[in-house]
């Protein structure tokens, strides 16, 4: 399949591509602001599918929403038209297409150029009226207060917020790059409206929200905890905050607690699933030597060997397990049973440890208690 993206060097545009670029059955044209217009005959030909993402959004002048959407879209629709080969087009309006400034007219100028050249029953055309797009390589100070928040929070410069309570309607942009491939791969989509498509996936919120959010990913690298990011909204902000970081940033030091033993250093904690760490020992050391009430862990040696001692504290039942960094073996520790490991090797041994509570200095539920036998 060869395809057609224009804008190819602009936010959206570059994410699409580098999507496309991992698929073997597809060949990328290009045209961005170094192409001249009367080179658009050569790209279109023979193409299968039209990503349209080529616009101004910040110009200097006004005129230049005319030329770079309006005139823009006109010239690629005469060439479409002129072409007889079955063509998708998928257009990167605006919601603002509804709203009379100057933006607005030369987006809804363009939207009516892509109706006409749908006409013929060999192009269809998908027009997609996006709220306010955000992810990773969006320009902050630009079009998007999702990068502009995420740039500053993270440099910690100060942000300008006008209202808190404004409302805000956000689509991530790897759904628009879902959306734009699934329509590329031939698979109508569900939520058109005439010539209208929505991305299916959008988020309302509020400017205030998001600014606490990106505040509490930034608060959560100091403190060691972490969000729940794993979907939705906070997912895809977590994911846009982390790639506004400077690479210098890329990583961050965390304490290690260190004595004759080894080295103990938590990683991280989680808001309603516990906390990760890790803890080294010496050759012959055994640490731990303690039970819990209700506090539960799971223990991975990641290198060495280790023996994990157990007793049961009211039967005085003693079981013992032996594992390494070759096996992968997850040892669980039970309430109410006194457990220790001891490195049982010659080198150095390195565990890896989950709790499923994080650490509570006045309430810690860890009390001291032997694990063999007297």
């Amino acid at each position: 399949m060869r395809v057609l993206v224009t804008g190819a060097d602009g936010f959206i545009a570059k994410n699409l591509v580098a999507h496309l670029r991992e698929r073997r059955d597809v060949e990328i044209v290009t045209f961005t602001r170094q192409n001249a217009i009367s080179e658009l005959a050569s790209l279109v030909e023979g193409v299968d599918c039209i990503f349209h993402l080529a616009g101004i959004n910040r110009p200097n002048d006004p005129l230049e929403f005319v030329t770079g959407n309006t005139e823009l879209t006109q010239a690629l629709s005469v060439v479409i038209g002129a072409n007889k080969k079955n063509v998708r087009i998928i257009f990167s309006s605006s919601t603002q297409a509804t709203r009379n400034n100057a933006y607005g007219e030369s987006k809804r100028a363009a939207e009516k150029s892509l109706e006409q050249v749908s006409l013929p029953a060999h192009v269809t055309s998908y027009i997609f009226r996006l709220p306010n797009v955000f992810g990773k390589w969006c320009r902050p100070n630009y079009n998007s207060a999702v990068a502009t928040f995420c740039h500053n929070i993270t440099r910690e410069l100060p942000i300008t917020i006008n209202d808190r309570a404004s409302p805000l309607t956000l689509v991530y942009v790897d759904d628009v790059v879902s959306e734009f491939i699934k329509i590329m791969d031939g698979t109508p989509p569900n939520n058109r409206d005439n010539a209208f498509v929505e991305v299916a996936q959008t988020y309302q919120t509020t400017v205030g929200d998001v600014v606490d959010i990106l505040e509490c990913f930034h608060s959560d690298r100091k403190s060691l905890k972490v969000s729940q990011v794993g979907s939705g909204l906070r997912r895809a902000l977590y994911a846009t905050y982390i790639s506004s970081l400077d690479s210098s940033d890329f990583s961050y030091a965390v304490t290690r607690h260190s004595d004759d033993r080894g080295v103990f250093v938590e990683m991280l904690k989680t808001e309603t699933s516990g906390q990760f760490s890790f803890f080294t020992a010496g050759p012959g050391i055994t640490r731990g030597g303690h039970y819990h009430h209700s506090k539960t862990e799971k223990f991975l040696v990641i290198k060495g060997k280790a023996r994990f001692c157990f007793r049961n504290i009211l039967t005085e039942e003693i079981t013992e397990v032996f594992t390494d960094g070759d096996r992968s073996k997850i040892v669980d520790t039970a309430p109410g049973w006194a457990h220790d490991i001891t490195n049982v090797g010659d080198c150095e041994l390195i565990v890896m440890l989950w709790a499923n509570e994080v650490f509570d200095r006045e309430f810690p539920d860890t009390y001291t208690s032997r694990c063999r036998a007297v």
